[in-house]
């Protein structure tokens, strides 16, 4: 139980100064570091892989469902001038998405107001007391 393998070497640590052994255990903790650290980098790199992957698949689902709101513009607007004329129809269509448009804009613009200043409140308070602190110990 007192030996430790190190670069193929066996070392009896009883045989060690206490110098020696705190230069290995150092060496082993850096080395140990070091690969703690690579092994993250390579697993943020995956991730990142598979979530660029992510992201263009969601862009393609985005692609396809602004051509089906394309597509069903057209039916919308073929269906309407069976009833009424095609340039009506075209208006008319053209008028219902433009209403839903504006209702998603003011009820976007009303959430936003309520969301407030993207200042980090509550941190600024905390920084404010903290100071205080720090000038009434002085």
């Amino acid at each position: 139980m007192g030996t430790l393998t190190t670069n193929g070497r066996r070392l009896d640590l009883r045989e060690r100064g206490t110098g020696e052994l705190v230069k290995l255990l150092s060496d082993q903790v850096s080395t140990l570091v070091r690969q703690e650290v690579e092994l993250a980098k390579a697993e943020v790199a995956e991730k990142g892989k598979k979530a660029g992957v992510s992201a263009g698949m969601f862009g393609g689902a985005g692609i396809a469902g602004l051509m089906t709101l394309g597509s069903l513009t057209a039916f919308l607007i073929l269906v309407l001038a069976l009833a009424i004329p095609a340039w009506a129809s075209a208006l008319l269509v053209t008028l219902l998405w433009a209403g839903i448009a504006g209702a998603l804009g003011l009820q976007g613009r009303n959430k936003l107001r309520a969301v407030g200043t993207p200042v980090p409140e509550r941190t600024v308070e905390t920084v404010k007391e903290d100071l205080q602190w720090l000038k009434d110990r002085n």
